[in-house]
């Protein structure tokens, strides 16, 4: 089922895939028990989450009907990024990118098996 889902993908939604598999390397490598730092995560989310909505469906002169997944996806992402730079801190990231050859290479291999299920797909359907 998993696998039928990537491979349904459009490339922006793989994409954002991709991203959250390279936060969820990073999660899983560092994670850190302080509620701290998940509650200001959470309050940095819930407070940039609601400027995003605005901004996308409220604040034009058209109102924009967004999908249940793209309001949660406003939420998800200042959570990720703010948590991930609490995450890294101290850690000698570069950017977002681990000192440790191994973590990127695992990111980057997880992606690509989402992005040849992708493509597999798009050319069978082609």
């Amino acid at each position: 089922m998993l696998i039928r889902y990537l491979a349904r993908l459009s490339a922006g939604r793989l994409i954002l895939w991709c991203y959250f598999i390279w936060y969820l390397v990073v999660l899983v490598r560092y994670f850190d028990t302080s509620p701290r730092l998940w509650l200001t995560s959470l309050g940095l989310s819930i407070i940039v989450g609601f400027a995003l909505f605005i901004s996308t469906a409220k604040a034009g002169a058209a109102k924009v009907k967004l999908e249940r997944w793209q309001v949660i996806r406003l939420f998800m992402m200042p959570f990720c990024v703010s948590s991930f730079s609490a995450l890294v801190k101290n850690r000698g990231f570069v950017l977002i990118f681990s000192p440790k050859p191994s973590e990127i290479l695992l990111a980057l291999a997880l992606c690509a098996v989402a992005f040849l299920k992708y493509r597999a797909h798009v050319i069978i359907t082609s």
